[in-house]
């Protein structure tokens, strides 16, 4: 959307693309820009704090979609420190009061269920297991996003075809169990090289049963877990995440348009509410890369609501959106970085920078809930 179309469009008293109404399903939403799922590694002891609370209350809106951190669905699924947990009655508990502050602003909230597969080491494992995945290949040790710490990962243990059932309905517990903690819905976390995408992902997936080689095989263990959570909360309470054009924790493949357009005509079988895909360009630790309308086939493939995600900024969320190359468009560090970020782009506010440093700190204030709002930006 050019500048001065923007500026005519605000002189005029008309709401930009991104700041219109939009019926997802059952939920009334009032406007386009939804929270990104952003891990903050501050739930101590996997239990989700107080002090998320305010974190996520000041980043409601009534009407706006936010879709919290990635949470952990078991005690074999952790692979960072202080990442929230649901697969307990505590965790559960901790977070009812979280939701109730969303809910209390009339918002909407997602909760997304995780594993993280081999994107682990055996201290996050119970009894210092191996950590579980599609295959027994390990990860090369990966510089953190500090760009000093270097992150290091145990040999992984390939699932039995007997044992992924178990893990499916770990998820469908998992899915249950946010219901129960008053989350409208949940997400899946089928992204950037964690369990679900260690399956899809043919340079990953090596096995030879029937979740291995074909396309539709590396596919299956994806949509069984689709299927028991549908089946548990309601498919108008279901969405997913992927990320077939990244390579994030080295889970590439060298034909991810196909697994994205598979994954989009499958998921319509199963009539769940939204599928949320990130753009080609993004990078996880740089700029991103220029590849206009990568998710078009996606969008255009998938019969519920669209969420596109990855790198956008005010003009480019309004251009897809007024392009119908998507419905909605999830913000991430923009978000965090400006708390009232649908108010700031209806008025065209200058938006505040974020620190990069202090994206996974454990302070419950820095980097969390200190960003200024508009009327207290000095």
């Amino acid at each position: 959307m050019a500048e001065k179309d923007f500026e005519k469009q605000v002189q005029e008293g008309k709401k930009i693309p991104l700041l219109t109404p939009y019926k997802m399903g059952k939920f009334e939403l009032s406007h386009r820009v939804v929270l990104a799922p952003l891990t903050r590694l501050r739930s101590f002891g996997n239990v989700p704090q107080p002090h998320a609370i305010l974190y996520y209350s000041q980043r409601t809106t009534k009407g706006g979609l936010l879709i919290a951190e990635a949470t952990v669905i078991s005690d074999t699924a952790r692979g960072y420190p202080d990442t929230p947990g649901i697969w307990t009655k505590e965790q559960v508990e901790a977070w009812k009061p979280i939701v109730d502050a969303v809910h209390a602003k009339g918002g909407i909230f997602f909760c997304q269920i995780w594993h993280v597969g081999r994107v682990s080491n055996t201290s996050f494992q119970p009894n210092g297991q191996a950590p579980i995945s599609s295959t027994d290949k390990e990860i090369y040790p990966q510089i953190r996003s500090n760009g000093i710490d270097v992150a290091q990962f145990s040999p992984p243990r390939r699932l039995t075809t007997e044992e992924i059932p178990l893990v499916v309905n770990d998820f469908r517990v998992a899915a249950r169990n946010a219901i129960e903690a008053g989350f409208d819905g949940v997400e899946i976390h089928g992204a950037h090289g964690y369990l679900i995408e260690q399956f899809m992902k043919h340079k990953v997936n090596d096995r030879t049963d029937q979740y291995g080689g074909s396309l539709q095989n590396r596919c299956r263990f994806a949509l069984e877990v689709v299927e028991a959570v549908a089946n548990e909360v309601g498919p108008d309470r279901v969405g997913i995440r992927l990320s077939p054009f990244t390579a994030f924790m080295e889970a590439d493949d060298s034909n991810p348009e196909a697994l994205g357009l598979y994954m989009a005509e499958s998921l319509n079988k199963y009539r769940i509410l939204y599928c949320h895909m990130v753009e080609p360009r993004w990078k996880p630790d740089a700029e991103n890369v220029e590849c206009p309308h990568g998710l078009v086939p996606m969008r255009k493939a998938f019969n519920g609501t669209f969420i596109a995600a990855g790198g956008y900024e005010l003009e480019d969320g309004n251009d897809a959106v007024a392009e119908n190359r998507t419905d909605l468009v999830a913000y991430g560090r923009l978000f965090l970085a400006n708390p009232d970020l649908p108010k700031r782009f209806e008025i065209r506010a200058p938006l505040n920078k974020y620190i990069r440093e202090t994206f996974y700190t454990r302070d419950p204030v820095i980097g969390y809930t200190d960003y200024p709002f508009l009327e207290t930006k000095i």
